[in-house]
């Protein structure tokens, strides 16, 4: 992978820097950071407006207190389009789902974008009778199918999910539920049809990937168009996951119906 330099305007420390971990540390969870990547110095020097690094300015010691209460706020600070763009997985995979009305018929969409270019559009899972929580639960799996596909081949990934259901699931509930033989004291556990692959998928790959929450309908290419799949699968009532031939006009892609 081609070396980048990376930009941080506004950040624990600025400057530029040389590798995306020690930009990743200065920016995430820093409220209304302001950072991107260069692929050459010059560019980056040219964008920050002098030469070299910036040495770490000094600061005082800030209050405890104060400190927890910005970590606190910082941490619902959702991502933006320069901020997924500057994360350097090889292989981005965005995934959504849809369903009309709700309950109702549901489908799944993803884009998958290489090197921050859009590579992959798919389309499909449909439900007659589904949810928007199935709909996004299967977009979820899928996004980790094609994860495992894209890590045997060497490829770095990251995954982007607006629903913030779906990723807990997986994430976070699953681990205490399987434990406790997928039941809970608070009744049933919906979705297990789905959940339950997900997981094992998840416990599989956690070590290789990134799951992020991304709002949702903000203007983020790659949820927006994933987005409009989900709508496509529903259309076309596909109970496969298909891949969707057009890619080349974005712009026409984004005029499609949304979900």
């Amino acid at each position: 992978m081609a070396k980048k330099y990376y930009v941080v305007w506004k950040g624990r420390e600025t400057g530029i820097f040389t590798t995306w971990p020690k930009c990743q540390s200065l920016v995430d969870g820093f409220a209304g950071a302001r950072f991107k990547s260069f692929p050459t110095l010059k560019e980056a020097e040219a964008a920050f407006g002098k030469k070299g690094p910036a040495k770490a300015p000094v600061h005082k010691k800030a209050p405890k207190a104060k400190i927890a209460k910005q970590s606190i706020k910082s941490k619902s600070a959702p991502l933006t389009q320069e901020q997924i763009e500057a994360m350097s997985f090889d292989v981005k995979i965005y995934t959504d789902g849809a369903c009309d009305p709700n309950p109702g018929e549901a489908g799944t969409g993803l884009a998958v974008y290489e090197n921050n270019e859009l590579s992959e559009l798919w389309y499909g899972i449909y439900q007659p009778f589904g949810t928007n929580n199935t709909a996004e639960l299967n977009g979820l799996n899928q996004a980790l199918l094609l994860a495992k596909d894209k890590l045997a081949s060497g490829k770095t990934v990251g995954i982007f999910c607006d629903s913030k259901y779906s990723i807990d699931c997986i994430t976070k509930w699953a681990s205490g539920w399987e434990k406790k033989g997928w039941t809970r004291p608070g009744g049933e556990i919906k979705n297990l049809d789905i959940i339950k692959p997900a997981y094992a998928l998840y416990q599989e790959l956690s070590s290789q990937i990134t799951i992020h929450h991304v709002n949702g309908h903000v203007g983020i290419e790659g949820n927006e168009l994933a987005d409009r799949m989900s709508i496509v699968a529903i259309e076309s009532q596909d109970e496969n996951l298909s891949l969707y031939r057009e890619t080349d006009n974005i712009p026409e892609l984004l005029a499609l119906r949304a979900g």
